[in-house]
């Protein structure tokens, strides 16, 4: 049995903490926000982001930061990516050296345009840092709905660790030393889901979906590939697999968003409406950097970018990737000329 807390208490956080729960692991599960630890410990349920989910008796909330790191053998850092900084910042005091932080957020900061693990080990050198992701909605997995995900960690020998910790007979993990794709792929995800989400508001079909999810997925990995990640990633799980999740599920607060967008709210309204943070809208423009910086086209991402922060109609973004210059699918197919 490990002692493991789970930094933030948001539907990802608590569906996790009831997973290693059920394995036998003690958890505890902290906040910030006194009014949702106090929920959680007087309801045993997280009525506002995982309704119906019943939490055990013996699980432990609280806002003790320092209670919640010291002696843990694992933190899951699980708060939304804006708030990886500042979160590990005020952990920095407490962790100790070689305790394994597992971040499980999706997110790339857009002032640094580096990704949240980069983040965690800029604030937490003693730390030893992996990530875990892949396609799971935090709804599902409360609810044991058999799953699949993708543990990333530099030492094979930390993968396997919490590749043992994590899994169980619904909830099945592999492990990866990209750890670099794996999380280009989380957070780019979440942009190209925002696209999926416009067209559906749009009123658009499955055609228009299947285009934005196949061209999406090369977006993604034309930049990660460059940046060092491996196709291979972009491929499987923690890519097209958590693409095609998002795009196609209204657990999605990001295809949600896009719905509203699509439908014509704005950003700040759509935001409003769908009560989470809207991960994508935090990584689009860090994604128009990283894309700058390593010279990589990105239109659909482009687009995206002009509708949240220029003021572009949806319609007219549609309009604009339809109507770009002619390609070849895929340039490293050769003609054979008769």
């Amino acid at each position: 049995m490990a002692n493991i807390s789970i930094i933030g208490a948001g539907s990802w956080g608590t569906a996790l903490a009831l997973l290693l729960h059920r394995n036998g692991h003690a958890v505890t599960v902290w906040s910030v926000i006194e009014e949702e630890i106090e929920m959680l410990q007087t309801q045993r349920e997280h009525k506002d982001k995982l309704p119906g989910v019943r939490l055990p008796e013996d699980m432990i909330f609280t806002t003790d930061l320092e209670a919640a790191v010291n002696g843990k053998d694992i933190l899951v850092l699980a708060v939304p990516s804006p708030y990886t900084r500042s979160t590990s910042q005020k952990m920095a005091s407490y962790v100790k050296e070689g305790q394994i932080i597992v971040n499980v957020a999706k997110g790339i900061e857009e002032t640094t345009l580096l990704t949240l693990s980069q983040i965690i080990e800029e604030e937490l050198p003693q730390a030893e840092v992996a990530v875990l992701s892949g396609p799971s909605h935090a709804e599902e997995v409360g609810r044991g709905i058999p799953t699949t995900i993708v543990v990333g960690a530099r030492k094979k020998k930390t993968a396997e660790y919490l590749q043992n910790i994590f899994m169980n007979e619904v909830f099945r993990v592999y492990i990866s030393p990209d750890v670099l794709g794996i999380e280009l792929g989380a957070a780019l995800k979440n942009v190209v889901a925002l696209a999926a989400g416009i067209a559906d508001g749009l009123g658009y079909g499955d055609n228009t979906k299947a285009a934005l999810i196949t061209r999406g997925i090369m977006e993604i990995a034309r930049l990660g590939t460059v940046m060092g990640g491996r196709w291979e990633t972009f491929s499987g799980l923690t890519g097209i697999g958590d693409l095609i999740v998002t795009c196609a599920s209204m657990h999605s607060r990001n295809r949600l968003a896009g719905i509203l967008i699509g439908k014509g709210y704005t950003m700040e309204e759509a935001m409003e409406e769908v009560k989470m943070v809207v991960e994508g809208v935090y990584s689009a423009k860090a994604a128009m950097g990283l894309a700058e910086k390593y010279n990589v086209q990105l239109p659909i991402i482009e687009q995206v970018n002009e509708v949240l922060f220029e003021g572009k109609s949806a319609a007219e973004a549609v309009g604009s990737l339809m109507l770009r210059d002619k390609k070849i699918e895929n340039p490293l197919i050769p003609w054979e000329e008769v």
